[in-house]
């Protein structure tokens, strides 16, 4: 039997683990029975499951529903895991928060396709307002969202959240379903629901800073948006010209030469509030167009940009997070496929195993990324854990 109890798991104030951590094999004979094992007794504010979507999901349903000291147990399927050992495939991921330190409530938002904006900001007000009378003492909160990552709908979600969500950091991923864009779901009291999201609202005695980042640099090489269907994430034309040959002569190639990879490693990012914000390119439409993981629109200024070296940007991140606020014990993170695409496509993926293996950090491979009320794209975003 193939098990991890990874490093993040040691983070430690006395007898008081900060994050405690453990993955199996999708493929192993009571695959969840063992994850519930590794991760031990608990007991557990709030556990996480990230499962490759091979795993049998209908065994992990089972266990969360009746997981031995766990307040709450959420989840979704993968692009790919994080474990203690780095990139990984076909593994389930199990994260325990312990009651110890951490308290937490979750908020199920099903069927995206109508988002009640206005019941959403009295939940989470109410919610907020509950963990802040349990533990007025303890120094620390954010939300963290998981959400169906084929609904399309992880823009409207995340500016109807930011309007209740106040002074709460939020960070997100939306499931995955490895390379095959087929089907992701999103585990939400023990059943695996589509069309749907659960936001977990955490608040803690340890120090916790949100985070994201990514490693590109915007370009002069520009391009308008003069054709899209916003709805459906789908640019027609660029500059006038159909989108992805407008998109190929940009970058020096012929159309036909233009896949995932190519994607990944050359991103068109938008401006907003200052910051230039990744519209990662899925896949081209049968007729030509392009199709994106986010929000796009008509009139929209995207710019062509160009990366670092993926894993030395990481690396130099977290040294410099190190350095301001010393060496987190545990580090979550949700981490776009696209960057893992960029990794495999370079044969970087040793070197970025490497450098999450140094920075103890887990987590999963996403379709996309959520920071505050913007969704996001080819970034990684998480949370990373200080001892109290």
């Amino acid at each position: 039997m193939e098990l991890c109890a990874t490093a993040p798991g040691e983070g430690r104030l006395g007898d008081a683990t900060v994050m405690r951590t453990a993955s199996v094999s999708a493929f192993e004979p009571e695959a969840a029975q063992a994850l519930m094992r590794a991760l031990g007794p608990g007991p557990f504010a709030l556990v996480m499951i990230f499962a490759a979507p091979r795993a049998p999901l209908e065994d992990i349903a089972r266990a969360a529903r009746a997981w031995p000291g766990a307040k709450c147990v959420i989840g979704c399927t993968t692009a790919g895991e994080i474990t203690g050992a780095g990139y990984a495939e076909d593994e389930i991921v199990g994260i325990g928060l312990p009651a110890e330190l951490f308290e937490a409530e979750i908020m199920a938002i099903p069927d995206l396709a109508r988002i009640g904006g206005r019941d959403m900001v009295g939940d989470m007000t109410q919610i907020r307002q509950r963990l802040e009378g349990r533990r007025r003492d303890w120094p620390s909160e954010f939300a963290m969202l998981l959400v169906d990552g084929l609904s399309r709908r992880e823009d409207a979600l995340a500016a109807a959240l930011s309007a209740g969500i106040g002074r709460v950091p939020l960070f997100g991923g939306s499931a995955g379903d490895g390379e095959a864009f087929g089907e992701t779901r999103v585990l939400i009291d023990g059943v695996w629901q589509q069309d749907a999201a659960v936001l977990a609202f955490v608040r803690t005695a340890c120090g916790a800073s949100v985070f994201n980042l990514d490693h590109f640099d915007p370009t002069e090489e520009r391009m308008i948006v003069t054709e899209a269907d916003p709805e459906a994430r789908v640019v027609r034309r660029l500059n006038g010209e159909p989108a992805a040959r407008e998109y190929a002569r940009v970058l020096g190639f012929d159309h036909a030469q233009l896949s995932a990879f190519t994607f990944a490693a050359h991103p068109l990012v938008v401006r907003i509030g200052g910051r230039h914000h990744v519209r990662a390119i899925q896949r081209i439409g049968e007729a030509g167009e392009l199709i994106f993981y986010a929000a796009i629109d008509e009139g929209m200024v995207l710019s062509l940009a160009e990366p670092r070296d993926i894993a030395q940007h990481l690396d130099t991140a977290f040294e410099e997070m190190a350095r301001e606020a010393g060496p987190p014990a545990a580090i979550l993170a949700f981490d776009c496929i696209l960057r893992r695409l960029e990794a495999t496509e370079k044969q970087m993926g040793g070197q970025m195993s490497a450098v999450l293996r140094k920075h103890r950090i887990v987590g999963f491979s996403t379709y996309g990324e959520q920071m505050n009320g913007l969704h996001v794209n080819q970034t990684m975003t998480g949370v990373a854990l200080y001892r109290p």
